[in-house]
């Protein structure tokens, strides 16, 4: 029997339709907010590590009103606050409970009814840490504002005012940019600022603690605020002051006057964080291993930290992507400009380090060798460009992946500092080195007479200004750039009269690179990073031991019929060029034998001079005195 199916003869009415989505949340207004909202964080409970919280907030009308959570942070540029985190809430109004209902479709919505005539709202709820969040530990406590607070839909984050207090653990003293109103029994009174200001404004408490006063008289202050684990990591030298020292005085000079009143540069030396930061207007927060200033020689790779925060209060907090900056913690970001934003910075980064005595010239050089190399092994370039990896935070934060040099992940970083070095190395030789990025940066950054409001900026602004500082195209060559499919972006070295290379023997910063990622990277050669005890932790794509069939995840038990070590690896692929790499190795339950197919050497990165050419790099990365 034939059966002929026709969509007319299903009927209207059958299949399903959307039901209409309830009424979008009132959007964000440049109004006045009356009166200030009052927030008392409760960050005793250090045994159940989690932050009691307390609001009131004046009424402004009677009827709806939405009380929103925090969704987006502009420092990982994406939704990066759970409200999964948020329980116990209960809302009052004049001291009456009221229920409230949370929105159909944003989870960080709740909608409540304000009654006529109420004057205010009271809400309570805690905020839970687990203990590997290392928010709350006896000796130190990080109080994330935006995590601990609702605040009402309707108006922009600049305009709501907010009357923060903070109740600590006795014995933890807190460090913060906030202005202190008063202080009593371990609670600690900060004066009113705007919503914007408070969530960019974190509070780090510590039982072990130094503050050291970085710079002269005359200046807006900036303090070294450092916080243990253990009393003996706070042993910082004179040297190592003097070199941060160095660092601001650089910066200025690069950068132009600051943008805040004071900064604080918040540095916490525990092994309970992973090394990195997060950029404020007026603070940073740089997580560093305990052993930072007792034990240099494994800094290698962290020895630009402060540099990269302390950038951001120019670039990133001052001077922002005009899509990226939004008026309040709760409208998407679009991330088109990362490459400015942190690929600028990272830039900066390396070379104020250099400046400032932070890494000798030598390990500058290596840093960037290591930089290139990331660049130069990117395969997914062929189909992500680096202006689609600036939107990878968007849907890979707080997600893995497992193929990065094939799906890409925050390539502005490394990609970034090629891309700028190459801008440099153009604006140079197209003025006779009469001009560099020096030039740029201060034009650019050097703006609003030291004003603490954000300036926004597009690409085209970005083009305008390297135009004004050397006539180019500029619009074409950054899209070529950003667009490519290719490596072309490590042109710049060749303009800076350096080239990448690959030798056999690693340098001090790669080793300490592998040692800080706890294995021994072969990525340059048959494309695996391995831990000691022989697991995969990376795979190059369509790399030798791609081609073998090896994956991450693998566990490589045996190397020409000997038990794995690290040595015994690194010994098979110096010899690949007259002997076979034989491994056996675990996966999916099963034991698997295979040929790795290659037969160079052993290759590290480094940077090479190329003979006759002009030596641009080692101009950029001498200390200057701009003006």
């Amino acid at each position: 029997m034939a059966f002929t199916f026709s969509l007319a003869a299903t009927g209207k009415g059958i299949n399903p339709q959307p039901l209409p989505y309830p009424a979008p949340i009132e959007a964000p207004r440049d109004v006045p907010f009356k009166g200030t909202l009052s927030l008392v964080v409760d960050a005793t409970d250090i045994a159940h590590k989690l932050f009691a919280v307390r609001e009131i907030l004046p009424v402004q009308a009677s009827g709806s009103l939405t009380l929103l959570y925090p969704a987006w942070e502009s420092a990982s540029h994406a939704e990066t606050i759970s409200v999964a985190n948020l329980a116990g809430l209960f809302v009052s109004i004049d001291g009456k409970s009221v229920d409230w209902q949370r929105d159909a479709v944003d989870m960080h919505a709740f909608h409540i009814n304000v009654p006529v005539g109420a004057r205010a709202i009271e809400v309570e709820f805690q905020y839970l840490t687990r203990a590997s969040d290392a928010l709350m530990t006896p000796n130190l406590v990080d109080v994330q504002w935006q995590r601990l607070l609702l605040y009402p839909a309707g108006w922009f984050a600049r305009n709501i005012p907010v009357a923060a207090s903070l109740k600590l653990p006795p014995g933890l003293k807190a460090f913060t940019s906030l202005d202190v109103d008063g202080a009593s029994d371990d609670m600690v009174a900060y004066k009113p600022v705007s919503l914007e200001a408070l969530t960019d404004s974190p509070v780090y408490a510590g039982r072990y603690w130094r503050q050291v006063k970085l710079t002269p008289d005359g200046v807006p202050t900036v303090r070294l605020d450092l916080l243990a684990d253990n009393r003996g990591d706070l042993a910082e030298t004179g040297d190592d002051l003097s070199k941060l020292r160095q660092l601001l005085v650089q910066t200025r000079q690069l950068l132009g006057p600051p943008h805040y009143a004071h900064y604080d540069a918040i540095v916490t030396l525990s092994d309970a964080f992973p090394a990195g930061g997060i950029e404020h207007l007026e603070s940073g927060e740089d997580n560093l291993p305990a052993n930072y200033f007792t034990d240099n020689a494994e800094q290698l790779n962290n020895l630009d930290l402060i540099a990269h925060e302390y950038v951001h209060s120019w670039n990133g907090k001052f001077r922002q992507p005009a899509d990226l900056w939004t008026p309040t913690l709760n409208v998407p970001m679009r991330d088109s400009l990362l490459w400015v934003y942190e690929g600028q910075t990272e830039f900066w980064g390396r070379v104020l380090a250099a400046r400032s005595g932070q890494r000798t010239r030598q390990e500058t050089l290596d840093k960037l060798a290591l930089d290139a190399a990331v660049v130069d092994a990117r395969v997914g370039r062929s189909w992500k460009t680096l202006q689609d990896s600036n939107n990878d935070p968007l849907y890979m934060a707080g997600h893995s992946v497992a193929w990065r040099d094939w799906q890409r992940r925050e390539d502005y970083y490394p990609e970034g500092v090629m891309l700028w070095l190459d801008v440099d190395a153009i604006v140079r030789e197209r003025s006779s080195d009469k001009k560099s990025l020096n030039d740029f940066a201060r034009a650019f950054f050097d703006v609003g007479n030291g004003s603490r409001i954000t300036s926004t900026y597009t690409f085209e602004q970005v083009c305008d200004a390297l135009d004004r500082i050397v006539p180019y195209d500029w619009s074409g060559f950054l899209r070529s750039r950003l667009d490519a499919h290719d490596s072309s972006v490590l042109d710049g070295l060749a303009r800076m009269g350096w080239r990448l290379v690959y030798t056999d023997t690693p340098t001090a910063t790669f080793t300490q690179d592998e040692v800080d990622s706890g294995v021994i990277d072969l990525t340059y050669s048959i494309g695996l990073s391995i831990s000691s005890k022989g697991d995969v932790r990376v795979a190059s794509w369509q790399g030798p031991a791609f081609t073998a069939g090896v994956a991450p995840g693998a566990h490589i038990i045996s190397v020409n019929g000997k038990p794995y070590t690290s040595d015994l690896m690194k010994a098979a692929v110096k010899s690949a060029t007259t002997a076979s790499i034989d491994i056996q190795y675990e996966a999916d339950g099963q034991t698997h034998a295979a040929t790795i197919p290659y037969h160079g050497t052993l290759r590290y990165p480094q940077l090479e001079r190329i003979a006759g050419s002009v030596d641009r790099l080692s101009g950029l990365l001498a200390p200057v005195n701009i003006h």
